[in-house]
């Protein structure tokens, strides 16, 4: 059977960047169309010419290789003829191939937002439309509030969509601006509107505000629409847009999809969409969600022993597609819920040599769960367990040895007479024999201490450069100020490895110390960093 060919539209650029806390940058706008680039997307939205300079500078030249760069604004303005809009002035001036024009569908949205008339707004769609295909460029009509305008007006909604279609729009867009409409409208919208214009020309353009933008997109393509727009990571205003991470990976392997239809994305470039995803959080400074779809680090993870054994035997029994399609692997959990058979599956994916029959494995299990009963959580602390389990084993190097440490918090005026905050950490160490004292300071206790274990760290401190602590999560387990505290942390490298390291204590700073130990030697032991040997003199006194 013969596939259906979809077209992939990524709006990360424009739409994902009205998501609040997140503003890029020049240099992050052109890594993020390279990245979509390379992914194999069809289409890539850059933003909005003319509307700042930001996005006024990113349409200085073309962006994209394989992919069309699409520039986004409004249609022309009732009453200016084309030549005297501003707006489409600047969008014809971009270095795109395409121009995206969003359009009010609604004749409510177009009395009440815009102040003109029906007519009046559908010679605006028509005329810019017909100016875009005038400068050499493909036209798209994103059709806003077109549901909600669909279901008060049906006919003056396809009014627009037909209008868009009529004048030469390569794209009518339909879109779910606020996000309200469940997956069975959208699917018999888009059928009614199919029957106006061709499916081949009809798009959907989904919002999440009832967590079904990924559900509506599919519905849409079920319906007949062959271009679905998203964002990475389901980025956008309010609660975001269609998740294209979540979306591809069910084009591409789920039958009834995967069967139907064809995209951009080959099946190499799919295993690399898990990479693509955490770096794109990376480059917004975000924890990734551990539970996202496809790519999550829980994606494809369990925790009870029983899932664990069946796993063991065959994965489909707990997995619904392999990880190692999208990139990602899988995880059998160790915690006050494993089973031997959790242990032996984690052991055997670390490459921690042990016996089948090593009694150390099963002390290991009861350590874990003595462990856990305390306060630790090693499924939140991948390197932690990592550590515990080489240890256990006896094939940690000792890197170093901490002979102590002490921080101070002091609140003062400074020399502007402003009360301040002042912490400074003092860690003294063993490294090879050889003694160092690091002092540093710090906002707040944590990073203060942080600063000085890595300030110098003697013939460790090339391999630490690019160590990085990228997140820091405290829980207090129990209530009170002599609470017991677990202390989470997320360390990275320039290599965009990431891993989990945890501290319990009744003191936060303590716990915090064991966490960044930890953090530290585990970054020595997969760079294969050798300990430093001590001099026999030293050995000797």
């Amino acid at each position: 059977m013969s596939t259906e060919r979809l077209y992939l539209y990524d709006t990360t650029l424009r739409d994902g960047a009205q998501t609040p806390g997140i503003d890029f940058t020049l240099a992050d706008k052109a890594l993020i169309a390279t990245l979509l680039d390379g992914l194999g997307m069809d289409y890539v939205e850059g933003g909005f010419p003319g509307a700042n300079p930001l996005d006024t500078a990113f349409f200085a030249e073309r962006r994209t290789g394989r992919a069309r760069f699409a520039a986004f604004g409004r249609v022309k303005k009732a009453g200016a003829s084309v030549a005297n809009d501003p707006g489409l002035r600047a969008l014809f001036d971009a270095q795109a191939d395409a121009v995206c024009f969003v359009a009010k569908a609604s004749d409510y949205q177009v009395r009440v937002a815009l102040g003109v008339t029906p007519e009046e707004n559908l010679d605006s769609v028509r005329l810019s439309v017909e100016a875009a295909l005038a400068h050499g460029r493909e036209a798209l009509v994103d059709c806003e509030h077109f549901f909600d305008g669909y279901r008060a007006n049906p006919a003056y909604a396809l009014a627009v969509a037909r209008t868009a279609f009529d004048a030469g729009a390569r794209w009518v867009v339909l879109c779910d601006t606020n996000g309200g409409t469940l997956p069975e409208e959208v699917e018999e919208i888009v059928r009614d509107v199919a029957r106006t214009v061709p499916g081949d020309r009809l798009g959907i353009h989904a919002h999440d505000d009832t967590g079904n933008a990924v559900a509506n997109s599919l519905a849409a393509i079920r319906a007949g629409a062959r271009q679905i727009q998203g964002t990475l990571n389901g980025v956008g205003e309010r609660c975001g847009n269609a998740d294209l991470v979540a979306l591809i990976p069910t084009l591409l392997l789920k039958p009834g999809y995967a069967d139907r239809f064809e995209t951009g994305i080959t099946m190499a470039a799919l295993a690399g969409i898990t990479q693509l995803s955490r770096r794109f959080d990376e480059l917004l400074n975000r924890t990734p969600d551990r539970q996202a779809p496809y790519v999550g680090a829980s994606a494809f993870a369990t925790k009870a022993g029983i899932h664990a054994s069946a796993l063991a035997k065959d994965t489909r029994t707990y997995e619904h597609v392999s990880p190692e399609a999208v990139g990602n692997r899988r995880r059998v959990f160790v915690s006050d819920q494993a089973g031997r058979s959790n242990l032996v599956a984690e052991l055997d994916r670390l490459g921690v040599p042990f016996g089948r029959t090593d009694p150390r494995v099963d002390g290991l299990l009861a350590e874990l769960k003595r462990r856990e009963a305390a306060g630790y959580a090693y499924e939140s602390a991948d390197a932690s367990f990592e550590l515990l389990a080489r240890r256990w084993l006896g094939t940690v190097p000792a890197y170093f040895s901490v002979d102590g440490f002490h921080v101070t918090v002091e609140r003062r005026h400074n020399a502007r007479g402003k009360l301040v905050s002042i912490s400074e950490a003092v860690v003294k160490m063993t490294i090879g024999g050889k003694r160092f004292h690091n002092v540093a300071e710090g906002n707040g206790p944590v990073n203060a201490l942080d600063r000085a274990m890595r300030k110098d760290l003697g013939a460790y401190q090339t391999a630490i450069a690019d160590l990085e602590l990228a997140d820091y999560r405290v829980r207090i387990l129990n209530g009170g100020t002599e609470a017991i505290t677990r202390v989470l942390i997320e360390s990275t490298d320039g290599a965009g490895n990431r891993w989990s390291t945890i501290g319990v204590s009744e003191n936060v700073i303590d716990a915090s110390f064991d966490a960044l130990t930890d953090a530290i030697v585990f970054r020595l032991l997969k760079a294969g960093v050798a300990p430093v040997e001590a001099p026999a003199e030293a050995m000797e006194a």
